[in-house]
Parts: structure tokens; C-alpha cells; sequence
């Protein structure tokens, strides 16, 4: 009987408990925090989630993709809320390719049910790892109810309990040469329920991104199935004139809104009454190495926390788990041979969806809101309509392609590069005809792009 530990029932746990048990393995999942499908409990702090190839792709390797689906909503494009009342629209894609909102707390409670739905799975809450030894796949867990410590044996473990990872810290980071840096970037994130109308409708477009963006922060909302939108601004802590640490009272929370987000404030002028009751939460980045010790793994967060400015998270981590289910396949579950390579092929992308995050954090604040990059966003998405098989622009590489990420942070910096370069040789401007810009693509770029 093959055995298997997986620590924290989060979101790639829970699928990744669903691919073991496929493969024939009992398998006990390991939570420390109560169940969130019978507690009035967060499915901890987060933003809602967005959907998109990578996700997909793990969801629908093992037939579960269907299941999900009838929990997200799609959202083709952002549309941009500017200062002055006004909006704008920008698609993500070609052919209205879309990512998916999805509520963390509703797709963890639906992959937790399909887990155990496959009879291999067992979920055991309100246990905490307070040891583990990798070499062995040994594990402690201390009941936080009663404090009885349970010593767990297993034939290989998969630590997926986030970024402040209880394994990682308790058996990896003590290894010789294990590597390990915890980043905090200076802003924060607070959540804000922007509730249906009276008679339940939408109040903004539901099939969108919703972004204010303001230079160095923004807001921004997602749409959920009742109606209302998740939103979440994200702000520096202190040192600048708006920051969490100068709203201090409804009166400023108020002011703060009325002048910087006017149109959000008349959606929802009790926003002063609702803004304590998210948490005020801090984001970083986490990067570590070895992923792998023994008959020990980590996956997702624990092995690669990043920001939430790509969206990436989530299917960066599901596709940790298509990554080490198909090396399962290749090695017939020879662990020693599996950890080595899971290690060297998903470090690097790891490493790049960090950075494709904090990159694009500074787009969505600020870039997207610039004629220069509107601009270059027009001529790249002309690119891509005249040449759809061939041209591939950095969102469409993450988002709805599985390149590695590592290739499409590299690639797609050299095309912006690129065509940053063709707008100013060509003196193209927002009023160039569409022709010309074609032409200036067909005869300049195919050559350049080795497109023809």
C-alpha cells in the first residue's frame, strides 16, 4: 500500500491530493486550520483568484476541470476606471480568450470534496506540523484543540502549507546549503465587498477586470455570482501621502475615496463602515532551494510565493502539480529520480513568475493608464491579430499558453523591446492609420520576428 503525507489542505494540496489517489496512493492531508466548509472562517488571506491556461489544464488532466468551471466567471479584459469618471476597455486576448474569476474559498471547498470523493483521501483538521524529518517522510502533528502530537510515517511527503511553510521551516531550512530569502514588498492589501444592487444585478460590468489604477497604487474588483465584486486595494503602508497608516479615521477614509476613486465611492459611500471588516494584510515573495530532500517535496507557496499581480499564484502552483505527475509517469514514481528533475525544470519558473508579477504590478497601477503604453499595446495587439499562430504577446504566453514562464518573461521583454523601437523609428502616434501600421508591421516585422 502506498502511503503519502501532504501538509495543508490549501489549494494545491487539495489537487494534488486528487493525482496521488488517481495513482493509487492513500493519502492523509493534514490542515491546521479548522474546516472551512463548516467554520464562518476566510479560506485564508487572499484576493479572489483568476483562472487561466495552466490552471485549466491541471483541472482538466484529471477531469475535474468541469467541476470548477461552474464556479468562475469569465473575464475577458480590464476595463480601466480614470480619475475623471471615464472608462476604457482593454481585451486580454484575441478571440475572447478570457481568464476566470473564482472565489479561493469556493474552489478550495470544491477540490477538498472531490479529494475525498476519490475514497484514498483523508483531510485532518486542526492539526499542526510541528516537526518533520525529509529524509524519511516523517512528520509530527500536534492537535491545536487538545496538544496530543501524532507521529506520522509515510513513503514520501509534499509539503503545500504556503509561504510561511511549517515543513520548510521546521525540517528544510535547517538542511546545510538550503537557501532561503523572504521579501516584503512596501505595500499592503486590503479587501473591500462591493455588494449587488438591491435587486441583485451587477453594478459594473460582471465579464471584466476592474481596475483603478493611480500611479503607485490601485484598486481593483472582481465579479462574483451574487452579484458583488470582490475588490481589493493595494497601497503602500507608509511614506507617501495616501498610505494605509495615514486612514485613521472614517473621516480620511472617506476623503481618501471621494478624491482618488470618486466613482467607487458612489457605488459604495458606507465604505468607511465597511473598511475594517477585511484584515490589513502584508505581501512577499519567497524563494528557497533545494525544492526537494529525501522523500520530501515542496510545491506551490511553499516552494514559491509570490505577489498576486499576475494572477499566477494558483496556476503556477497547479501547474506544479502537472509538472510532478508526469514525471511520476516517466520515473514509474522513482522518487530519487523524480525530485532532482521537478527541481531543476520548476526553480527557474518559479523565480520568473516573481518577477512577471512585480513587473506587472507597475503595469496595472500605472503603465496601463500611459498613451505611450496604450499605444505599444495597440501596435503588439495588431501583432498578434495579423499574425496569430506565430506572434505571442507576454499576457497571452502566461496567461493562455504553457510556455515556460521563465521563456515568456524573456521573450516578451525583447518584443516590447522591440516594438517600443519600431513606434519611435516610424513615428507612429495614436492617429496613424491602421493601414500604415500594418504596413510598418508586415514589411519590418516579419523579418525582425522570423514570422514570415
Amino acid at each position: 500500500m502506498k502511503k503519502a503525507t501532504i501538509v495543508g489542505s490549501g489549494l494545491v494540496g487539495s489537487l494534488w491530493a486528487i493525482y496521488l489517489a488517481r495513482e493509487g496512493y492513500n493519502v492523509r492531508v493534514f490542515e491546521k486550520r479548522p474546516d472551512l466548509r463548516k467554520s464562518k472562517i476566510s479560506a485564508g488571506k487572499s484576493i479572489n483568484l483568476a483562472t487561466s491556461y495552466r490552471g485549466w489544464k491541471a483541472l482538466d488532466e484529471i477531469g475535474i476541470g468541469d467541476d470548477i468551471r461552474k464556479i468562475a466567471i469569465p473575464m475577458y479584459g480590464r476595463t480601466l476606471h480614470n480619475d475623471n469618471g471615464q472608462t476604457s476597455y482593454q481585451p486580454y486576448g484575441i478571440n475572447k480568450q478570457a481568464i476566470y474569476s473564482v472565489s479561493r474559498g469556493d474552489i478550495n471547498c470544491r477540490l477538498m470534496d472531490l479529494a475525498e470523493k476519490t475514497g484514498k483521501v483523508q483531510i485532518e483538521f486542526n492539526r499542526e506540523c510541528v516537526n518533520a524529518d525529509p529524509e524519511s517522510a516523517t512528520s509530527w502533528f500536534k492537535h491545536t484543540k487538545t496538544g496530543t502530537v501524532t507521529k506520522i510515517n509515510a513513503d514520501v511527503m509534499f509539503a503545500t502549507d504556503g509561504a510561511f511553510s511549517a515543513v520548510r521551516y521546521n525540517a528544510m531550512q535547517k538542511l546545510d546549503r538550503f537557501n532561503y530569502s523572504q521579501q516584503y514588498i512596501p505595500d499592503g492589501y486590503r479587501e473591500i465587498l462591493l455588494p449587488a444592487n438591491a435587486d441583485g444585478s451587477f453594478k459594473m460590468n460582471r465579464d471584466t477586470l476592474h481596475i483603478w489604477p493611480r500611479g503607485r497604487f490601485m484598486l481593483i474588483a472582481l465579479p462574483n455570482f451574487d452579484g458583488s465584486f470582490t475588490c481589493t486595494l493595494f497601497m503602500p503602508f507608509e511614506g507617501h501621502e495616501y498610505c494605509f497608516n495615514n486612514l485613521t479615521s472614517r473621516e480620511k477614509i472617506n476623503a481618501f475615496f471621494k478624491s482618488t476613486f470618486p466613482d467607487f465611492f458612489e457605488m459604495m459611500p458606507n465604505i468607511a463602515d465597511e473598511w475594517e471588516k477585511h484584515p490589513l494584510s502584508s505581501l512577499a515573495i519567497v524563494r528557497c532551494y533545494p525544492w526537494f530532500h529525501g522523500k520530501t517535496f515542496l510545491m506551490g507557496d511553499a516552494a514559491h510565493a509570490t505577489v498576486p499581480f499576475f494572477g499566477q499564484g494558483m496556476n503556477c502552483g497547479f501547474e506544479d502539480c502537472t509538472v510532478l505527475w508526469n514525471l511520476m509517469k516517466n520515473h514509474s514514481e522513482n522518487w530519487s529520480k523524480i525530485g532532482p528533475e521537478y527541481q531543476t525544470a520548476r526553480k527557474p519558473n518559479g523565480d520568473a513568475v516573481q518577477d512577471l508579477s512585480l513587473q506587472n504590478y507597475i503595469v496595472m497601477r500605472d503603465k496601463v493608464n500611459d498613451a505611450d503604453y496604450q499605444l505599444l499595446q495597440k501596435v503588439e495587439r495588431r501583432i498578434s491579430e495579423l499574425y496569430p499562430e506565430k506572434y505571442f504577446p507576454l499576457y497571452s504566453m502566461v496567461s493562455f499558453s504553457e510556455i515556460e514562464y521563465r521563456t515568456a518573461l524573456e521573450k516578451g521583454n525583447a518584443q516590447e523591446e522591440m516594438i517600443r523601437k519600431l513606434i519611435k523609428e516610424n513615428n507612429i502616434t495614436e492617429s496613424t492609420a491602421q493601414s500604415e501600421i500594418d504596413n510598418f508591421i508586415h514589411n519590418l516585422l516579419e523579418k525582425a520576428l522570423a514570422i514570415a
